[in-house]
């Protein structure tokens, strides 16, 4: 696989409150990906950006929401897909130091 499609693929972190729970207790990190992402394309391109080992991986598709327009019009926000990424144990991805 190629670099430029490696940085494709992850589009970012996903922080929430539960996503902070997980990385505490289970050591998983959420992730932003591209929608056409494989489970196979999303850990060969976490191992290789963040230098770190994959033990578990699991991919969920987010339904966009409706939302109201000020003129009365109804809108549906995009679907996009999350990734949750368990990693081995004693790694880890520090986001603050990587900005």
């Amino acid at each position: 696989m190629n670099q430029a499609r490696l940085y494709s693929i992850i589009l970012g972190p996903h922080i929430s409150e539960k996503a902070t729970i997980m990385a505490e207790v289970r050591n998983q990190v959420a992730f932003k990906v591209a929608n056409d992402a494989t489970k196979t394309e999303i850990k060969e391109a976490v191992e290789k950006i963040f230098k770190v080992s994959v033990t578990g991986l699991q991919v969920l598709n987010v339904k966009g929401k409706t939302k109201r327009t000020a003129r009365g019009g109804i809108r549906q926000k995009s679907n996009w897909k999350k990734a949750y990424v368990q990693l081995e144990q004693g790694h880890e991805i520090d986001f603050a130091e990587l900005s």
